[in-house]
């Protein structure tokens, strides 16, 4: 049986990183607010484990996005298939991505696309030109994390 997964990013600040990334792959940022509401009524989370963010409650340090067409919990707004976990961590980033994601586009639109997620706040790092075998931008999110655009 295959097993269910999720991607999980560190950021220093979750829902910046995930407004970035859905807007940058086209799927939504996760609402929680249903499940948030009645773990307070009923006690279970205290205030200070809740921010706002765009007018949504959220958990603090946690914000999620999630594939539009795929299913998701109503109640808790989880999503149950391609999504992505940003969770604040206390270190900054020190290294090379040892993960990254690659972001496909439509053939021939590269430059289009690299242009638009600039616009949303990602930077060119180096482009690679293997001729035959691919030609791509390796960029970096405003956080820092590397990620490819073919």
């Amino acid at each position: 049986m295959a097993l269910g997964w999720k991607l999980v990013v560190d950021s220093a600040n979750a829902p910046v990183l995930a407004d970035f990334w859905a807007a940058a792959l086209d799927y939504e940022v996760e609402d929680p607010s249903a499940l948030i509401e009645r773990l307070l009524a009923a006690g279970h989370v205290d205030e200070e484990a809740i921010i706002e963010h765009r007018g949504r409650e959220l958990f603090r340090g946690y914000s999620a996005i999630r594939h539009p067409e795929d299913p998701y919990d109503e109640v808790s707004g989880v999503g149950h298939g391609r999504r992505l976990l940003f969770q604040d961590v206390p270190e900054g980033k020190s290294g090379k991505n040892r993960l990254h994601i690659d972001v496909h586009g439509e053939p021939g639109g590269l430059d289009k696309l690299v242009t638009r997620l600039e616009g949303l706040g990602a930077t060119r790092l180096r482009e690679v030109d293997r001729g035959q075998a691919g030609h791509w931008w390796i960029m970096q999110d405003p956080e820092g994390n590397e990620f490819c655009v073919a």
